[in-house]
């Protein structure tokens, strides 16, 4: 029984799944088939045989009514002929009372029996004169039995025509399952078969751009298979997305790296020839040497940052955010002497903590915090609010229904020239910088860097334009 399995384990692997399919399908359907053209046969069968019994009881009942006082005899003899009544004999429950003339069906002990009244009657399946007979044994009176016989080969025949008949429908059935079976594999495996035949492309081409087409209709009334091709389109949108933007990345990035790598060849080409300059312009050649390397590595870590896609799990730990700000905005005021930071937290946000990497989101509100004082008029403030509010949630899970769920909102705002409508949609992106920040320094990667963090963390940030001037920064934790 093991070596069967495992030639059956070794044909489903080494055939396909539309072949593997088509055969299921088939062997379903003509299992059906022959099941009920099996039924269907013995239910004819047993019908036919019935009504020949029926025939012989009311036969015998006829008998019973005409002899009932009569003795031991043959009542009919034309048993050999097909259209003639049954024929009957009368046997009594002693051998010794049996008429001189012979009787013309069987006598064996069961008849005695049923004489006697040891057995029920029953019905037999006799020969007599090559011909085949259904006979039915009842008992007549007393101490006798009646013995009634038809022949029963037209219903032979008939059971055998049933037969021949429904083996012919069962192999057309069988026929039928075949073609059902590779249509059904056909029609089924369709959206497989485009699934397969797009994912073999993208790999050949590597171009995420391709779609499996959808039969059209209802997203609710789609089956599995088109619900998977759909599924895999949304894969690939999401794929084309990402090589989108790694390419627009690697593009944007090599861009920015030219100028100053450009501006670091010419600084080192100028300090090799140092013994034609003098000390001023040797030492002008090597700050801007060193200024330019501190961009370069500085351009290349935020690269870094921006191309990991979520935090690493076991860096992570409860944040208290309070802290977390105090901290980032002590640093921005060493660093930003001539911009005032003003810190204002609520007292509910004050011990709220959330999951998250400390040196992250410290990086995430530093670029906020720069970019706010970057933009700031010497002696404005920048002003930073963390505050908490109560805000319904819907449960998920085993059990959980509605609930209620806290939500941390941090604001950053300057008092600058603010963002225009037409930059808005844009200051998130990479490397993007607006008309007003192309004369200041950076790479334009710090925001889009603070927005990777939010959203790795589970947050949201946004940019608006503040009331009374300036811009907004609100950096949401649900």
């Amino acid at each position: 029984m093991s070596g069967v399995r495992r030639l059956g384990r070794r044909w489903r692997r080494r055939r396909p799944l539309r072949t593997r399919l088509a055969v299921a399908a088939s062997a379903a359907v003509a299992l059906v088939a022959v099941g009920v053209c099996t039924a269907a046969f013995f239910v004819i069968r047993y019908e036919m045989f019935h009504q020949l019994d029926l025939n012989l009881t009311q036969s015998a009942t006829r008998v019973i009514q005409e002899n009932r006082d009569g003795g031991p005899q043959v009542v009919a003899g034309e048993c050999r002929y097909l259209s003639a009544p049954a024929c009957a004999q009368i046997v009594p429950a002693l051998p010794a009372e049996d008429p001189a003339a012979p009787y013309l069906l069987p006598v064996s002990a069961p008849v005695r029996e049923v004489a006697t009244g040891d057995r029920v009657p029953y019905f037999s399946n006799i020969t007599l004169s090559g011909k085949p007979m259904r006979m039915l044994t009842t008992r007549l009176g007393y101490d006798k039995a009646l013995q009634v016989a038809l022949r029963s080969d037209s219903v032979e025949k008939g059971v055998r025509q049933a037969a021949g008949l429904l083996a012919v429908i069962g192999a057309a059935g069988v026929l039928l399952a075949a073609g059902l079976g590779y249509w059904v594999s056909r029609t089924g495996l369709a959206p497989v078969a485009r699934l397969t035949a797009t994912a073999e492309r993208i790999a050949s081409t590597r171009d995420p751009r391709h779609r499996i087409e959808l039969p059209p209709g209802p997203p609710g009334r789609q089956d599995e298979v088109t619900r998977l091709a759909a599924s895999f389109n949304t894969m690939l949108g999401e794929l084309e997305q990402s090589v989108t933007a790694q390419r627009r990345l690697v593009a944007d990035a090599s861009h920015e790296l030219r100028t100053p790598l450009t501006a670091l060849r010419t600084n080192a080409e100028l300090l090799a020839r140092a013994d034609r300059l003098t000390n001023a312009q040797r030492d002008r050649a090597a700050g801007a040497l060193a200024r330019q390397l501190r961009e370069v590595t500085g351009l290349v870590n935020d690269l870094i940052e921006l191309a990991r896609d979520e935090e690493p799990t076991p860096l992570l730990e409860e944040v208290r955010l309070a802290a977390l700000a105090e901290h980032a905005v002590t640093a921005a005021r060493a660093h930003w002497p001539s911009t005032p930071f003003t810190l204002h937290i609520a007292p509910d946000a004050a011990e709220t903590v959330r999951p998250g990497v400390p040196a992250r989101l410290t990086r995430l509100l530093t670029n906020l915090l720069d970019d706010a004082a970057k933009f700031s008029p010497e002696g404005l403030p920048v002003e930073v609010e963390l505050t908490a509010s109560r805000h319904a949630r819907s449960g998920s899970g085993s059990g959980s229904g509605s609930g209620s769920g806290e939500r941390l909102e941090l604001t950053v705002r300057d008092h600058g020239p603010g963002i225009t409508t037409e930059d808005l949609p844009y200051v998130f992106d990479r490397f993007y910088r607006a008309e007003t920040a192309r004369a200041l320094p950076g790479s334009g990667l710090g925001l889009a860097m603070a927005r990777q963090i939010a959203r790795a963390h589970g947050a949201e940030l946004t940019a608006e334009q503040a009331q009374g001037g300036g811009a907004l920064f609100r950096l949401t934790f649900e």
